[in-house]
């Protein structure tokens, strides 16, 4: 029979689908196997020969020659009368070959053949694009902004694959439009609907961690550890690092010079404070760091509740605790201890400067007790209300009131 250019008659699947031409070949013979087994109960009495290179699928029957009138199978059998018509010398028990033209399918087949094609081309699109983000887990990939929506962003990789980035995985200061290039980490592929979906994620703790391996070699060969990463995303992460080659510095190494390893970094997450740790055993110590910049004086364990309680000097409060809490919050998560902060003279009864009541005590009544020397609370306290009435120019309620909340401050 004539070659049937099928590749020429579907190639507008080729032009639009994710598929090479050898998969596209094996589609046509399976979709024709199922069309024979339909029509004649059986396909093991054909072969399909597809040419790759021209792109050319033919049928062909085999049958054994049989005399006239003793056919008892049509498609395996077919009587001598019917074989001379292909070739003359034929004889009865040899094997002939007949080509099948795709006419001989009707219009009818034909229909559901194009139809078997659709389908099977779109399951394995489908199957191919989950098998392939389903090894990218985890890792980072760069797409161009499609659509903005008001919960989620769609977002094409250079293979026009859809990709969704949802508002709960965007950076709240995140903001993209039409065509912009964006970067994010395959957090997870699901199948919904007979569909792959790949969800991204720039608030992921492995977004942070994928960004650290990419700028810092010492990290992506192994030689420094990111034992853990906790992340309040645009405003400030923490994450603990160890090199078991006392030759590294961990901290150092993430940084880099003046900080050129690690600004790109929080560029990319729209100015996201990063604080890099050295990673201890030592619970003490390793809470003393998280809660750096802060430094605190002594510390207390409960390992039976996971609870630290720190105590720092009164300027150095405001510092644990930092902007919105996220400094003391993200120490806690990165410890696994619940940190509580209390002042040093909440125990210890240390002075505290007279400055810290500020918010309590009038500025210029302050400044009068401080032109007297008394510059901290025990420095008042420790003079007569007589002696601190004559040496200023402050009533006696006044002064009264002054020493009622600077020990209100010891008790």
């Amino acid at each position: 029979m004539d070659s049937i250019n099928l590749v020429e008659s579907f190639s507008e699947f080729k032009e639009f689908k994710n598929i090479d031409r050898e998969r596209m070949m094996r589609i046509l013979e399976d979709v024709f196997r199922s069309m024979l087994i339909k029509k004649y109960g059986s396909d093991q009495n054909f072969d399909i020969i597809v040419n790759i290179d021209k792109g050319d699928l033919e049928i062909w029957h085999n049958r054994e020659i049989v005399e006239d009138g003793e056919v008892e199978d049509p498609a395996t059998q077919i009587a001598l009368s019917e074989a001379v018509k292909i070739e003359p010398d034929f004889e009865v028990g040899e094997e002939v070959s007949e080509s099948i033209s795709i006419k001989d399918f009707g219009r009818r087949e034909i229909l559901t053949i194009r139809q078997s094609l659709v389908s099977k081309i779109l399951e394995y699109e489908k199957d191919n694009i989950y098998q392939k983000y389903k090894d990218k887990v985890g890792d980072i990939i760069a797409g161009e902004v499609y659509q903005v929506w008001r919960r989620e962003i769609l977002v094409l990789d250079d293979e026009g694959i859809e990709l969704m980035l949802p508002k709960s995985e965007q950076i709240p200061t995140d903001f993209y439009r039409k065509g912009d290039t964006i970067r994010a980490v395959v957090l997870k592929v699901e199948m919904r609907n007979n569909s792959p979906q790949i969800v991204l994620s720039r608030t992921s703790e492995i977004f942070l961690q994928r960004l650290i391996e990419a700028e810092v070699p010492e990290v992506y060969d192994g030689l420094i550890t990111i034992k853990k990463i906790v992340r309040e995303p645009g405003q400030r992460a923490k994450l603990a690092v160890e090199s078991y080659d006392d030759r590294i510095d961990p901290v150092g190494a993430c940084v880099g010079m003046k900080g050129s390893r690690i600004h790109g970094i929080v560029r990319e997450l729209r100015n996201e404070n990063i604080d890099v740790i050295n990673y201890t055993a030592n619970a003490n110590l390793f809470i003393t760091r998280s809660l750096s910049p802060a430094k605190i004086s002594s510390i207390h364990i409960d390992e039976e509740f996971k609870r630290a309680e720190v105590y720092m000097k009164p300027d150095q409060v405001s510092l644990a605790i930092g902007k919105g809490g996220f400094n003391i919050k993200l120490a806690g998560r990165l410890t696994g201890y619940e940190i509580d902060v209390y002042r040093d003279t909440d125990i210890d009864s240390e002075d505290v400067d007279l400055m810290e009541f500020s918010d309590e005590i009038e500025p210029w009544v302050i400044k009068e007790l401080q032109k007297i020397g008394c510059d901290t609370a025990k420095s008042v306290l420790d003079l007569r209300i007589e002696e601190l009435e004559s040496r200023t120019d402050l009533e006696m309620e006044t002064i009264q009131e002054v020493i009622r909340i600077l020990k209100a401050e010891f008790e």
